[in-house]
C-alpha cells in the first residue's frame, strides 16, 4: 500500500511539471503565449474634432487671445492649431476678415530689414511668415517654420483669412 501511494505521488508530481504554467503576458498586447488567452483591448474612443473660432468662409483662421492659427476648408479644420505671435503695443494686429493679397516664398522687408520666409500678405503690409513666436512683432503674424510653410502652400490670393481677438 505504501508503494502504491509513493507511485501515485510520483506520477502526480511528474504531471505538474509536464503541464504548461499559466503566465501573464510579458507586456499588454505582446506576443501570443500558448495557454494564455489574448488580451482584449477596450474599444477606442475617437478624439473630439478640432474646431476653430472662425466662419466657414475662412481658409485661414487666427485667434490673437490664445496665439493660435488654423487652416480650414468649408468650416472644417485641416491643420492646426499652430502657435503664433502677433503685434506688440503700438503695432497691434487688426482683427477682421481679409483677402490674401499675394505671397512670396522669400520676401525681404525693406521696412524692418528682415527676411520673411513663406510670407502670405493679407492686410496691406501685414503677413504670416516664419518668425520667433516668443516675441511680439510689428503687426505680422509670426509662425513656426512648419506653420508658416503650411499656410504658404495652402492659401492662395483671394482666399479669406479671418483674425479674431
Amino acid at each position: 500500500m505504501a508503494r502504491l501511494a509513493l507511485l501515485i505521488g510520483t506520477a502526480v508530481a511528474g504531471l505538474a511539471v509536464a503541464l504548461p504554467a499559466q503566465a501573464e503576458p510579458l507586456w499588454p498586447g505582446g506576443p501570443d503565449i500558448p495557454g494564455v488567452p489574448p488580451l482584449i483591448a477596450p474599444p477606442l474612443i475617437p478624439p473630439a474634432p478640432v474646431v476653430a473660432p472662425c466662419s466657414a468662409q475662412a481658409r485661414g483662421c487666427m485667434r490673437l487671445s490664445t496665439n493660435e492659427a488654423w487652416l480650414m476648408d468649408n468650416g472644417r479644420v485641416t491643420y492646426g492649431p499652430t502657435p503664433i505671435s502677433h503685434g506688440r503695443p503700438g503695432y497691434l494686429t487688426r482683427a477682421g476678415v481679409f483677402d490674401v493679397d499675394f505671397k512670396r516664398e522669400d520676401h525681404w522687408s525693406t521696412m524692418h530689414h528682415v527676411w520673411m520666409k513663406y510670407a502670405v500678405f493679407f492686410d496691406g503690409d501685414i503677413a504670416t511668415h516664419i518668425g520667433p513666436i516668443e516675441e511680439q512683432s510689428h503687426g505680422c503674424i509670426r509662425m513656426t517654420p512648419d506653420g508658416a510653410r503650411e499656410f504658404f502652400y495652402y492659401l492662395e490670393p483671394g482666399d479669406i483669412i479671418e483674425v479674431v481677438p
